[in-house]
C-alpha cells in the first residue's frame, strides 16, 4: 500500500457526513489518509446550495468531487492548515474561480497557492465563523480553525485518527512527532462537539472527551507511539521531505 499517491483520485470515497459538509479521501488505499472537508456556512442548517457558502479545507482532488461539493453549496475559497499541505488546493481554487486562502503563520501564500491564486490573511477567515488557532510552528508551521457556534474543530496535522499513529484505545491523538510537546495552549480546553483531523475519519461522539484525552496522554503514551510506529515514522518523514 503507497503512502500517498499522486494525481486526480479515482476512488473519491467519505469518511464523514454532516449537517453541514463532508469529509472525504480521493486516494483510499494510500496509509496517509490525506483528508479534505467541504463545510459549508452561511444559510440556514437546513437549507442547501441556495446562500450557502462552501469552504475546501486541505482538499485533494478527486472525480466526482464538484458534484459532491455542489449539493452543499458554492466553493467560497480553499484553506490550507498547515506549510506542507497544499496539496491540490490550487487545481480546485483555479477550476471554482476562487483564491487559496493562506494564513500569515503559514509563511509566503505563494508557496501553497500556486501561481498568483493565494490570498494571505491575518486574524480570522472572514464571513466562515471560524476562528484561527496557531498550533505548530517549530517542526513545520500549522494552524487550526474552531467554531465556536457549532463548536467545531478543524486540525490538519497536530492531531490524528490514523490507526498507524495512533495507540491501541485511543480514538484522536497527538501526532508523535508532537507528543513530547503536545498543543494542551492552544486545543485544550475548547468546547467540542466535532474534531475533523487532515489523516483520518473526523471524531463526532464525545470529542471533547476524545481531545481531552490526546492532550492529556500524549506525553504518557509518547515511547509506544514513537517506537511502535518507528518504520511508518521514517517513511512518513522521507516522503514528506523528497516531495
Amino acid at each position: 500500500m503507497p503512502l500517498k499517491r499522486d494525481g486526480v483520485g479515482d476512488g473519491l470515497a467519505f469518511l464523514d457526513r454532516w449537517s453541514h459538509g463532508f469529509s472525504w479521501v480521493a486516494h483510499p488505499d494510500e496509509e496517509f489518509q490525506r483528508t479534505g472537508h467541504a463545510i459549508a456556512v452561511g444559510a440556514a442548517d437546513g437549507d442547501r446550495r441556495d446562500g450557502r457558502a462552501v469552504w475546501l479545507v486541505d482538499p485533494v482532488d478527486a472525480n466526482g468531487l464538484d458534484d459532491e461539493i455542489a449539493e452543499l453549496g458554492t466553493v467560497a475559497g480553499v484553506l490550507a492548515l498547515s506549510d506542507n499541505h497544499g496539496r491540490h488546493a490550487a487545481r480546485i481554487a483555479d477550476r471554482h474561480g476562487v483564491p487559496v486562502f493562506v494564513h500569515e503563520h503559514l509563511g509566503d501564500p505563494g508557496d501553497l497557492g500556486g501561481d498568483g491564486t493565494a490570498t494571505g490573511f491575518t486574524g480570522d477567515p472572514a464571513d466562515t465563523g471560524f476562528r484561527t488557532v496557531p498550533v505548530v510552528s517549530k517542526l513545520w508551521r500549522e494552524i487550526a480553525l474552531y467554531h465556536p457556534g457549532r463548536a467545531t474543530l478543524v486540525v490538519g496535522d497536530a492531531l490524528t485518527t490514523m490507526a498507524s499513529h495512533t495507540n491501541p484505545g485511543e480514538r484522536l491523538a497527538v501526532m508523535p512527532h508532537l507528543r513530547l510537546s503536545p498543543p494542551t495552549d492552544s486545543l485544550g480546553g475548547l468546547p467540542v462537539e466535532r474534531v475533523l483531523v487532515g489523516h483520518g475519519p473526523g471524531v463526532h461522539r464525545d470529542a471533547a472527551d476524545a481531545l481531552a484525552r490526546a492532550l492529556d496522554g500524549a506525553r504518557r503514551g509518547a515511547p509506544r507511539a514513537i517506537l511502535g510506529n518507528l518504520p511508518e515514522l521514517i517513511r512518513n518523514a522521507y516522503v514528506t521531505v523528497r516531495d
